[in-house]
């Protein structure tokens, strides 16, 4: 049962805003390790505080209000000049923000928090009396852990996590093994203790009901929830009501036809209002679409938390600064819950591989400050988001070495491919530059893991980069989800619809300008020699005739030429998903004017299903059968 029965609203509207202060707080405290004496951070950090211990105290969370109020008391002296910042107290502080959000997790399964680990308090309380900050096991938690909730060093404990889970001890143990004997290191006692595996605190205790659930009950509860500007939902208020009167106006035209009055001024008015329809039915929808637009900020705003703790995590001194912009670009709300993965497997790899340590960055002539930057901006009909930083940059050749010593292509396949090309094979699965693991990076997932969420979002990801200067990380996304701009093609009489965005141009297919290339179907434009496929093929269709046209398509990873029958338009396409039942290469469906079904085609899944080892332009794209 909920500690918090019948008042659940109450702790949902709390949660939500302490979520968005503890993230601004986040931010203010990286600005405020570069500006230790900037009076308006201090004090905008303990109004945050102070404002997170009210809600707190409103729900009776006394374990939150008791860890608010120390560091409140702690700021207060800071603000009045009582305290210095240095870096142990700015560790100690990051600590307490850290154990806040746990807390936040806890809350948001319906329970009241566990008390902050007593290390953290008595570092707190011992400050506050004027004593030196000391080693806080706290405070040496892994950071970023949010980000990287399992560390390389064994994983986690299963028996633990079942009992975590279930409430219940497993079976192969018979008892519960606390969370403190899961994560004690094998090392002297003198030594700090180390963190669980997975990211939770010592003093966490399994809990049965709701409890076990932690943050992700959180995750899924805001999934569900959106703050809308309050214009933007009088404005599709307003465009109802117009819809309604064109409706009655309609209606009562029907009413006169039906009756027999076809003059020419009564159809005359029936096209003015059909096209009064259209026109509001439009407005209509893009206001609604407004309403789930969220600007990116709120995304971004954790990201400089994320990439300070990295970098003094991989204990190297490395000086990282992450500089943001673009913040107001407004993003369709359920894309932004799934770019928050990709977006931290860039940033971490820009501050771990990107970036070099202050004795390279001066060898090379550098500042010792290194600058990641995360930019939105809206371009047309797509969203841009670019990761860069000023690091030492890649090597292509290099790249082409590591994929071949990997397994992951040939030597021959190496030598086709360009720098663009080459920079792509690092979002293969398994392929990593490290030669050692680490808790950070080395497996060769991280990147597999931003091209999958990438590609969900019909979105494509390009690379660059040059060596000594630094990488961009470029990714394109449409504006919403909801709409996806459409290219119908026809094959026979039946339609297709293909991602406009993946469309470059429209083409005839001449038979006597196909030629052969290792077995496969090619056609040169403006010298590029390209690939030809044919729908029909990769939808495993009979090739009953030679296709007329072929539509240029480009993607992350490849260009070629798609053979089709004829076209039937351009379209705005309202997808429709397949929950229950979806094949292989069918993104969702649609509906036409006409009343037609027609399918979405994943093309990134129908060519993975075309051949094997599809990295490189055309590899893999069966050839065409003319003849």
């Amino acid at each position: 049962m909920s500690d918090f029965a019948g008042m659940e609203d109450l702790l949902q509207d709390f949660l939500q805003e302490a979520h968005d202060l503890l993230s601004d707080v986040d931010n203010k405290l990286v600005d405020l390790e570069k500006m230790p004496d900037d009076r308006g951070l201090l004090n905008d950090i303990f109004r945050g505080f102070h404002t997170i211990k009210g809600g707190a105290g409103f729900l009776n969370a006394t374990e939150l209000v008791t860890l608010c109020h120390l560091t409140e008391n702690l700021f207060d002296k800071l603000r009045n000049a009582e305290l210095h910042l240095s870096p142990e107290l700015m560790d100690l502080i990051m600590a307490a923000t850290k154990s806040v959000r746990d807390m936040f997790g806890e809350l948001s399964g319906g329970v009241q928090p566990l008390p902050a680990p007593p290390e953290l308090l008595h570092a707190l309380e011992a400050v506050l009396k004027g004593e030196q900050v000391g080693a806080v096991q706290a405070a040496s938690a892994t950071p970023a852990a949010e980000a990287a909730p399992a560390a390389a060093s064994g994983g986690p404990d299963w028996d633990e996590l079942h009992a975590s889970i279930t409430g219940q001890p497993a079976a192969a143990t018979g008892e519960v093994i606390t969370r403190a004997e899961a994560a004690a290191p094998p090392v002297a006692p003198a030594e700090p203790e180390k963190p669980a595996a997975f990211g939770r605190r010592a003093s966490d205790r399994p809990v049965s009901g709701n409890g076990g659930a932690g943050r992700r009950v959180e995750e899924r509860a805001r999934e569900n929830t959106i703050r809308v500007d309050t214009s933007r939902l009088d404005q599709v208020l307003n465009l109802s009501g117009e819809i309604g009167l064109t409706k009655n106006r309609l209606t009562s035209l029907r009413a006169d036809i039906l009756a027999g009055k076809n003059d020419a001024e009564t159809l005359h008015a029936l096209d003015q209002a059909v096209s009064q329809l259209d026109l509001l039915v439009s407005d209509l929808q893009n206001s609604v679409m407004k309403t789930r637009m969220q600007p990116i900020g709120r995304l971004f705003q954790k990201y400089p938390r994320i990439a300070r703790d990295l970098a003094r995590q991989l204990g190297l001194g490395k000086d990282v600064e992450l500089v943001l912009a673009g913040e107001e670009t407004e993003v369709d709300k359920t894309m932004i819950e799934d770019l928050a993965d990709p977006l931290i497997h860039l940033i971490r790899n820009a501050v771990d591989h990107g970036v070099e340590s202050p004795a390279e960055r001066a060898a090379a002539g550098k500042s010792a400050k290194s600058l990641v930057r995360l930019e939105a901006r809206q371009e047309g009909d797509h969203i841009v988001l670019i990761v860069a930083d000023d690091g030492r940059g890649m090597s292509a050749e290099r790249i082409r070495a590591k994929a071949v010593e990997k397994g992951l292509i040939t030597e021959e396949e190496a030598n086709t491919l360009d720098d663009r090309q080459s920079f792509n094979l690092i979002l293969l699965p398994g392929f990593s530059t490290k030669t050692e693991i680490s808790d950070v990076s080395g497996r060769g997932v991280g990147m597999d893991v931003v091209k999958t969420n990438i590609q969900k979002l019909n979105g494509s990801i390009e690379i660059r980069s040059e060596p000594g200067k630094g990488s961009v990380f470029l990714i394109s996304l449409p504006l919403t989800l909801a709409i996806l701009p459409v290219l119908l093609v026809l094959l026979g009489d039946q339609p297709f619809a293909l991602p406009l965005s993946l469309v470059r141009e429209i083409l005839p297919i001449e038979r006597d300008k196909i030629q052969e290339v290792g077995g496969k179907s090619t056609l040169v434009v403006r010298g590029e020699i390209l690939p030809v496929v044919s729908l029909a093929r990769l939808l495993g269709w009979p090739q009953e005739r030679y296709p007329e046209y072929g539509v240029l398509m480009q993607t992350a990873e490849r260009s070629f030429i798609l053979g089709v029958d004829s076209f039937a338009g351009r379209d705005d396409a309202v997808i429709k998903s397949l929950e229950d039942f979806r094949p292989r290469g069918v993104a969702g469906v649609t509906t036409l004017s006409n009343g037609q079904i027609v399918l979405i085609l994943d093309m990134k899944e129908l060519l993975a299903d075309g051949g094997q080892h599809m990295d490189g332009i055309g590899r893999g794209i069966p050839a065409l059968d003319f003849v």
